[in-house]
């Protein structure tokens, strides 16, 4: 496919990223106002652009990795180029209802959530979509597939999912973080400390996906009675280590919906 990204920045540069490392026969072009700081994107065959309408009439598929308050204007610059387009939207809060009817009949609205670990393969992209575009659905969905998982959910719970996959990216970051910093207060340097904390929390989620069982499963071949594993987890509960990560994913859920 020959895939069209407008918005230049985290997101897109990553989505972008990833596409050009783990797609195949894909040509990616990325549009921002400015271009200085994604030139680099040009050494891995990316097409780079400060024109929104840079060859977008020969595009499959249009990606929106915007700001909310961008929409309208960027809209009003493409939809004079194109028709029967599919347009994957990306920003937050833009339902596929509301995207419809600014885009037109004539092209397909779908709704995506991936996070920045596309450039790694390793996104968590949810898609949402009307039941008359599965079929356009279907080639975002293999690209995502392409760029790490790819779940289909009921569109109401794309806000819950930009808070559990995209910020959580941060709340993973922020454990990893921790961890590391314990690993300072135990005697190792922070590289050392953190490469051990990356790598750790990486083959619990390596385990979890592969073998598709409950974290409680795997916890339970590590702890043993008496143990340090279980002394740990037992202490960390009692400070609120499980409710305040649920408490942290609801505040956000909360700001999302205002």
């Amino acid at each position: 496919m020959k895939i069209h990204i407008i918005g230049g920045g985290n997101l897109g540069v990553s989505v972008a990223l990833g596409i050009a490392k783990f797609s195949k026969n894909n040509q990616v072009t990325v549009t921002r106002r400015n271009t200085a700081s994604i030139l680099h994107l040009e050494n891995l065959g990316i097409t780079v652009s400060s024109d929104n309408t840079h060859q977008i009439e020969e595009a499959d598929l249009i990606i929106l990795t915007i700001k909310p308050y961008q929409v309208d204007t960027v809209l009003g610059e493409i939809l004079p180029k194109i028709s029967n387009k599919t347009i994957a939207s990306a920003v937050s809060g833009l339902s596929v209802e509301h995207l419809q009817n600014k885009i037109g009949d004539s092209n397909s609205a779908i709704r995506i959530m991936p996070n920045i670990a596309a450039q790694f393969g390793a996104s968590a992209t949810c898609i949402a979509f009307r039941e008359k575009d599965k079929e356009n659905a279907q080639n975002v969905v293999a690209l995502f597939q392409e760029l790490g998982t790819a779940p289909i959910i009921d569109e109401k719970l794309m806000d819950a999912a930009t808070v559990l996959a995209a910020s959580g990216t941060a709340f993973a970051l922020r454990y990893i973080r921790a961890s590391m910093q314990a690993g300072i207060e135990i005697g190792f340097d922070w590289q050392t400390a953190l490469a051990i904390s990356a790598q750790t929390v990486k083959g619990a989620a390596e385990m979890l996906l592969e073998e598709k069982g409950h974290p409680e499963q795997l916890i339970d071949r590590v702890t043993t009675p008496q143990g340090c594993t279980i002394a740990g987890l037992n202490e960390m509960e009692m400070h609120g280590f499980s409710s305040s990560l649920i408490r942290g994913i609801k505040t956000s859920l909360k700001q999302i919906k205002g």
